[in-house]
């Protein structure tokens, strides 16, 4: 189990985390909201009618871990694919917004830009709530033509740290895999990964990060009490060869396994959950930049609980400032 963590030391850690250069790599999604209020029932079927209020666009998929590296103070440059459409301008322009290199964005002609529409309701219920969603998406592999482009931008990239983002919608191929490997032999940067499955394709990464679901399909079973988890994940993490592997569980926290030791951290935030969106990708993006800043693992992995408590508490994808962040260590 884990031992007790200084915070002190957290605090500090966290002052550090910042002005390092970090490379996204992954699936960008962009995330279109509809708001409306319910004025009457359809004579059409038994549904809401809504009167639409706004719409808003915002980034989402393997963009929320760049936008929240960026809110942290680092600097960050994107790779990924959008369509020759006006969604992929959107995209761009937004990560352009936030300050987030967008130079290595390849765009295909042939593929459109990823795009979630989410009809959300509004001053009917207590929160917002969303009342359907519909996704345009195109999960093919990239063809051979863009996994070069892909390839090239890693290879041209100067962070010192590369950060995966694999939602598993035909960006983060085997040979792009193998691009980032051959960035880390030869330059020695750090490399971490957010992974929806596929995890032996991350082998040799220093960070794996997945949820509780994610290991138990790799592992062929439910995930146990302390001691069989423990026993699993120290298994997992050999087999996958990272420095550290990380398994989020929601309300319980976080199991950290490591060559030499493994560990339990408890969820900063259990009660006051309002929307658990973004709270995965906060979680490797604080991870990266505190091991970046020279944090041990177990201590990343407290900072990153802490961070994962704020954005529960604020509504779609969130993301944590170092100074919410702070306040959350002190609560």
């Amino acid at each position: 189990m884990s031992e007790a963590i200084d915070r002190s030391r957290l605090q500090s850690l966290l002052s550090q985390i910042g002005g390092h250069e970090v490379v996204v790599v992954g699936d960008v999604y962009l995330d279109r909201y509809i708001f409306g209020r319910p004025s009457s029932v359809s004579r059409e079927a038994p549904i809401m009618v809504l009167t639409e209020d706004r719409q808003e666009d915002r980034l989402g998929g393997g963009a929320a871990p760049a936008l929240a590296l960026a809110r942290l103070g680092c600097t960050v440059a994107f790779i990924g694919i959008v369509g020759d459409d006006h969604e992929g301008r959107v995209v761009r322009h937004l990560l352009d917004e936030a300050g987030v290199d967008t130079a290595g964005v390849v765009i295909d002609k042939e593929r459109p830009t990823t795009v979630k529409t989410r009809v959300v309701a509004e001053g009917f219920f207590l929160f917002p709530q969303q009342v359907v969603r519909i996704d345009r998406q195109q999960r093919a592999s990239a063809t051979p033509t863009t996994e070069a482009a892909l390839c090239a931008a890693v290879e041209a990239s100067q962070g010192d740290a590369i950060l995966v983002s694999d939602y598993r919608s035909g960006v983060v191929t085997e040979t792009l895999v193998a691009a980032i490997s051959a960035r880390r032999k030869r330059d020695g940067i750090l490399t971490t990964v957010d992974s929806q499955g596929e995890l032996s394709k991350f082998a040799g990464f220093d960070l794996v990060k997945c949820n509780q679901g994610e290991a138990e399909q790799v592992l062929g079973h439910p995930l146990g009490d302390c001691a069989a988890r423990a026993e699993d994940l120290a298994t997992l993490r050999e087999q996958l060869d990272c420095r550290a592997l990380v398994v989020t569980r929601g309300g319980d926290g976080a199991s950290l396994a490591e060559a030499d030791r493994y560990a339990e951290i408890a969820a900063a935030n259990r009660t006051d959950v309002f929307d658990v969106t973004g709270a995965g990708d906060t979680v490797v993006a604080v991870m990266t930049a505190a091991l970046q800043a020279g944090g041990t693992a177990e201590e990343a992995a407290h900072l990153a609980q802490a961070a994962a408590g704020v954005v529960v508490r604020k509504w779609g994808n969130a993301q944590a400032d170092r100074a919410e962040i702070a306040a959350a260590l002190d609560d």
